[in-house]
């Protein structure tokens, strides 16, 4: 008898294993006919020829305008970086001018001091003397005009004023030392004497 109740047992168990299955398998959701159902609903309709120039036509607008604003943005580029480079330049020409000046006004003092004209010492200084204005002159570098001329307080700069009834108001009467510009820019103002 024991052995039919363990006949018994095992079929009940067998049985009761079994459903479980099927109702695991009956739960389960048939998914691959929404999934078909989906994918058709997904699928983009093809496009007319209309709108794919269209798209084209904007496309290349757009590429367009940026390779405009690009253009633009390097021509502002190279007119900076060239401004930039001239100013540089002409900074560096004004400091080093500035600085060789005190050389230039000691060979026009030893010209104007010497007495004897016919001398080599006198011909050389003078020799060097051009040449060095002739260089300074070819790096842009000129003398600014004062003696005799209206007084500018922008390039001259006065340092002794006399009363002379022969002279107009506001000229130059003598220059002490010589003023140089660069282009616009002034390196040393002139230092002179100012009638009335």
């Amino acid at each position: 008898m024991n052995k039919e109740e363990n006949l018994e047992k095992d079929k009940d168990t067998e049985v009761q294993s079994e459903e479980p299955v099927k109702e695991a398998s009956e739960e389960a959701p048939d998914t691959s006919a929404e999934a078909s159902a989906d994918e058709q609903a997904e699928e983009p309709k093809e496009e007319t020829l209309e709108q794919k120039l269209e798209k084209a036509e904007a496309l290349a607008k757009e590429n367009y305008d940026k390779w405009l604003r690009q253009l633009a943005e390097f021509e502002n580029f190279r007119k900076r970086t060239n401004s930039e480079k001239m100013g540089m330049y002409s900074n560096g020409v004004r400091d080093t001018v500035e600085k060789i000046l005190p050389v230039l006004d000691n060979f026009e003092r030893a010209v104007n001091m010497s007495e004897d004209k016919e001398s080599s010492t006198y011909k050389g200084i003078e020799m060097i003397l051009k040449q060095f204005i002739e260089v300074l002159q070819s790096i842009g570098v000129e003398e600014i005009p004062a003696e005799g001329q209206p007084f500018d307080p922008n390039v001259h700069a006065a340092v002794m004023h006399i009363d002379d009834e022969s002279c107009d108001d506001n000229v130059i009467v003598e220059v002490f030392q010589k003023g140089y510009k660069h282009g616009d820019k002034v390196i040393r103002p002139s230092m002179v004497k100012v009638a009335n």
